[in-house]
């Protein structure tokens, strides 16, 4: 099984409220995703996404999306994300405001940032005038030998700022080896994730090894079920924070990032206590924008106060937040009990099965066509779309091209029609299905 996976680097973007990270981390996404994704977005989590520069691609996370509270707590809260951001990213770009000057919080997340020996970029924003590019002088008081003046509203200045930041990331390494396929467990803290793989392990002899993880931190442990060897990826127990950062939300998302992005299959665990929520929902987005199998899992559900129809109401509750995604296995569990946790992995092993399930084109054509013809796509001012040809694409997960006359009106709603079509004769479940309409 060849598997290339690439170590992307992950940059933060620190600083204040409004200094304007968010509308810096908009304007680098939107130029990726024009290019890139033609996949239209449910993208929920608005504080993630990738970038690229110079034929580098990067990881951004927007730390600003996930302060929440007063002005008293902010102060405490970002010294917690600049250091989280320190301990996860590859690289830093801390913002600042050349209206507001050198604040005392700048002074001190410039501290923590000088300390850290991570490179870190200071970006002056606002700076849309040649009076404003004066007053940014006395940034060098932080003790920077240099800073970048941008403007995030028009985008001037973000050139400089992003060929040295990608000239600091790490080289990517890509991989190119016999890998088993890999598992992440991800979630939230104390959703159960070690003890989840723990009970695993714990019962089974036949661990290989612990490898120490390629991800920089993750452990892989090779485990083998069912004469199926997988490597188990734990994002939980790497580096225990004291208990105050670990109801950050940030901080789960940082730590599953790199997890999920270097992964086949992500097992998500949450607490059934607790429920499906915001944050859970967060990591489930972020591995299905990034096209990986998916598993959840309800642990505790022993813990639950249960009758003959709570698990059906669960079930439909948590496929109604994963619209329009709703083929995606479900495993109610207890790890305390043991409860199903063997069904848990034989399910994570069949979505994989079902990611890298390939179609003859043969075989696709003969099933699809036939379905297309009795339910062509929507006619748009009088043109008709016809669809002649489809194939699957040659990508690690399954996505398929359709071949019509009019590709520009095929619209979401019957891209749709042909993935839940797909998704009804070739078992999918479990793995997100990306649709192409090319021109034939």
């Amino acid at each position: 099984m060849q598997s290339i996976f690439q170590s992307m680097s992950i940059v933060a973007i620190v600083g204040r409220p409004n200094v304007g990270k968010s509308t810096f981390f908009n304007r680098l996404i939107q130029r990726r995703e024009a290019i890139v994704d033609a996949v239209s977005g449910v993208t929920r989590d608005r504080h993630y996404g990738k970038s690229d520069w110079n034929g580098k691609t990067f990881s951004l996370i927007d730390t600003g999306g996930y302060v929440k509270g007063s002005d008293d707590v902010f102060e405490a809260e970002i010294d917690r994300q600049v250091e989280l951001a320190i301990d996860e990213a590859d690289a830093i770009i801390f913002m600042v405001d050349v209206e507001a000057g050198v604040t005392g919080m700048d002074q001190e997340v410039a501290q923590l940032l000088r300390k850290s020996k991570k490179p870190y970029f200071l970006a002056v924003n606002k700076v849309d005038s040649a009076t404003r590019e004066n007053d940014a002088v006395e940034f060098y008081s932080m003790g920077v030998e240099k800073y970048y003046t941008i403007s995030s509203i028009n985008g001037s200045g973000t050139g400089e700022l992003l060929d040295d930041l990608v000239e600091a990331l790490p080289e990517e390494e890509e991989r190119e080896e016999e890998t088993l396929p890999r598992f992440a467990v991800v979630g939230r803290p104390n959703a159960g994730k070690s003890s989840f793989i723990n009970a695993l392990i714990g019962e089974d002899r036949f661990v290989v090894t612990d490898i120490a993880g390629t991800t920089r931190d993750s452990i892989d442990t090779k485990y083998n079920r069912f004469g199926f060897e997988f490597n188990l990826v734990d994002t939980a127990g790497i580096r225990k924070k004291n208990k105050v950062k670990e109801d950050l939300e940030f901080y789960s998302v940082m730590r599953s990032v790199r997890a999920i992005e270097y992964c086949d299959v992500v097992i998500l665990v949450f607490d059934a206590t607790r429920g499906f929520d915001g944050q859970v929902q967060n990591i489930f987005w972020l591995a299905q924008r990034n096209n990986k199998g998916i598993v959840i899992l309800a642990n505790k559900w022993d813990l639950v106060e249960k009758d003959h129809k709570t698990t059906k109401e669960m079930e439909a509750y948590i496929r109604k937040q994963c619209e329009p995604f709703v083929d995606v296995p479900i495993v109610f569990m207890s790890v305390m009990t043991k409860q199903r946790i063997y069904k848990a992995i034989e399910t994570a092993v069949e979505v994989y099965e079902n990611r890298t399930r390939k179609v003859k084109t043969s075989k696709l054509n003969e099933l699809m066509l036939p379905l297309i013809q009795a339910t062509p796509p929507p006619a748009v001012k009088g043109k008709y779309v016809k669809i002649k040809f489809c194939t699957q694409l040659p990508t690690p997960y399954p996505s398929f091209a359709f071949f019509a006359n009019l590709p520009q009106y095929v619209k979401d709603p019957y891209k749709r029609f042909l993935e839940n079509k797909l998704r009804q004769n070739f078992d999918f479940t479990g793995v997100p299905v990306t649709i192409y309409i090319r021109k034939k």
